[in-house]
């Protein structure tokens, strides 16, 4: 039998085709999207720490989901802007870094089911529970909750990782605008039938317990909302609720996207733009759509802007003066 020990440390990145005529808009769009993403997400996270109005269970939990996305974009699109600018025949990456980018990159994808998770929890308890919500959510179950949600994508993806690192290789090219573990047990002329099956079970394991929990959770809130005759709770429901739900359906639909088009080898293309839409599209729609709904974050933010606009004023006026 041949013995495959390749094992070459430099990978080929297969990239996104880009025309000469569309490199420059996609380039320039990817790049707006990025900074968009990174102003508003570290932007809500800095006024949610530093306003203690805001230091609110519901509150800190988003944070996780901000730093997500961050995460996310920040390993994903750097490297897809250089990929754009570079000819396809010089797209090199390093075994190591593909590595890290992937881990990252499989990551985020399943923090975001389990801090979303942790949130319908905290939902739960608010409108099905509110007599009880300060003394269940205190700050030691803010930090378990965070805690579990991390500590868990980070054992299923470092498994993951781990049966794709074992294997030797004897392929170079990363048929993926970046790195992720399919790509990189690909490489491996050995069997990956453990890989496939661990694979299958993952996903199959984070889908059934995120959307069961959702639904479980939401049919508990419905069920209390009908029986209940206070105007104001189920108010407070709908709202706190159909932001979280719009949070959760935007980040399942963008991920069964990539697996429906990977069943379709003809639209790889079309894969491949989807799969940097997943990290990027959340990202940007999150803060946007928890900025709109809370009012508390709304208020919080006028209220720093019209600070800092008076503070440049009164700068200003001084500087003139003088």
């Amino acid at each position: 039998m041949e013995n495959f020990t390749y094992n070459s440390l430099t990978l080929e990145l297969e990239g996104i085709k880009v025309t000469k005529i569309s490199k420059y808009p996609a380039f320039i769009f990817l790049l707006l999207t990025y900074l968009f993403i990174l102003i508003t997400n570290v932007g809500i996270v800095l006024l949610i720490w530093t306003e203690r109005s805001l230091h609110q269970p519901m509150y800190l939990l988003f944070c996780n989901l901000s730093i997500n996305d961050v995460m996310g974009s920040s390993f994903l699109v750097p490297r897809a802007l250089i990929d754009i600018l570079t000819p396809p025949s010089e797209r090199f990456i390093h075994y190591y870094e593909c590595v890290v980018q992937a881990f990252i990159l499989h990551m985020v994808g399943t923090a975001s089911h389990t801090v979303l998770m942790i949130m319908a929890f905290d939902r739960y308890v608010a409108i099905c529970n509110p007599l009880r919500y300060t003394t269940i959510m205190t700050d030691k179950m803010v930090i378990k909750l965070t805690v579990s949600a991390w500590g868990v994508a980070f054992v299923l993806v470092g498994i993951l990782l781990g049966l794709t690192i074992r294997l030797n290789r004897c392929r170079t090219l990363i048929m993926n605008p970046y790195c992720d573990n399919a790509s990189l047990f690909k490489l491996s002329c050995e069997s990956v039938f453990i890989n496939n099956i661990y694979g299958l079970t993952f996903t199959v394991v984070l889908l059934s317990s995120s959307i069961g929990s959702i639904i479980l959770t939401y049919f508990k809130i419905t069920t209390s909302c009908l029986t209940s005759k206070s105007k104001s709770l189920n108010s407070k429901a709908l709202k706190t609720c159909s932001t979280h739900l719009s949070l959760y359906l935007i980040m399942l639909v963008s991920g069964l996207v990539i697996i429906a088009l990977h069943r379709f080898p003809q639209y790889r293309e079309y894969g491949k733009i989807s799969g940097i839409l997943f990290h990027v599209v959340p990202g940007g729609l999150n803060p946007i759509i928890y900025g709109l709904q809370s009012q508390e974050i709304h208020k919080c933010s006028v209220n720093v802007f019209c600070q800092s606009a008076r503070r440049l004023l009164l700068w200003t006026e001084m500087l003139t003066s003088g």
